[in-house]
């Protein structure tokens, strides 16, 4: 590819690069997820990926390496914080003076192992299910278009994906322009789970806890499997004073996913506020192993 030099013009060298990488919609189609996961990993702080200046996120290899990981891990139900701690050593521990394409990340026992060459090692992690190699992610990436503020889709969303798309991208930087992008989507898609999850939440932040719940709810008749629309209902209730059936929301959450530690810290409580002292401490405990993975 041919390269220019254009003149600098005063002041260009303060001027900050426009951040350019993989788009969180691209990403999720190579690797399998949805958008609402890849953002879900990046709020974990599983990554850091770059934001653009309306909080779009911008990918990168590693970035790639690491998602990837992060679903086998969660994938094998490893528990989160033993997720977080193997992806950052990883990401600390990854080659970065040479290119990555040899290296491969698999499974040994109760342990991610990375080969690269003839060096091994092991980042802490947990029973993993996973064994890919990086020049076959490579290859995947390759098909996809790096993109720049410049060059992402501008223009007006056209259907309910791509308003959800922008209200998730708005929420850091603008929370009323992101409640705005999640209405426009449910008006085309009025079962779209994620987008009520997700304004269930802002509204929830805003102290307009009664409407949330009615946006958990709806998230929790279109998809009933959804942990975070049981869960996120629990809170809803104990924080409305409906304790009996916070707790029956959070058992539901505990049915989807027994290990969501949250839930059993939340049910120790309540259960302790309804004079179960015996269900009380069954899920304290509970909560304590899972935390100490």
């Amino acid at each position: 590819m041919n390269r220019s030099t254009a003149l600098q013009q005063p002041g260009e060298l303060d001027r900050p690069a426009s951040p350019s990488g993989y788009s969180t919609k691209d990403v999720a189609a190579l690797l399998g997820l949805s958008a609402e996961q890849v953002r879900s990993y990046v709020r974990a702080g599983f990554l850091s990926p770059v934001q653009g200046p309306r909080g779009e996120y911008y990918f990168s290899f590693q970035d790639l390496i690491l998602l990837r990981t992060a679903k086998g891990l969660l994938a094998a139900r490893v528990p989160r914080r033993r997720v977080r701690l193997a992806l950052q050593n990883l990401r600390e521990q990854l080659p970065g003076d040479r290119p990555l394409t040899g290296v491969r990340i698999s499974a040994q026992g109760h342990h991610v192992v990375v080969r690269d060459g003839r060096a091994v090692w092991n980042p802490e992690s947990g029973q993993a299910v996973f064994d890919f190699e990086l020049s076959e992610l490579a290859r995947e990436a390759s098909t996809l278009p790096l993109r720049t503020p410049e060059t992402a889709p501008g223009g007006e969303p056209e259907g309910a994906e791509d308003w959800f798309e922008r209200g998730s991208e708005l929420e850091e930087i603008s929370p009323e322009e992101a409640m705005a992008a999640y209405r426009r989507a449910l008006e085309t898609a009025p079962g779209l789970t994620d987008a009520h999850v997700n304004l269930g939440r802002l509204l929830h932040e805003r102290g307009e806890t009664a409407e949330a719940e009615r946006h958990y709810r709806l998230a929790l008749a279109a998809r009933p499997e959804d942990e975070t629309a049981a869960f996120n209902l629990g809170v809803a209730l104990q924080d409305l004073g409906r304790l009996s059936e916070a707790a029956e929301a959070y058992e539901k959450a505990l049915e989807i996913d027994p290990e969501l530690a949250d839930a059993h810290y939340n049910l120790s409580g309540l259960y302790e506020r309804l004079g179960q002292p015996e269900a009380a401490f069954r899920h304290l405990r509970t909560y304590r192993t899972l935390i100490q993975g």
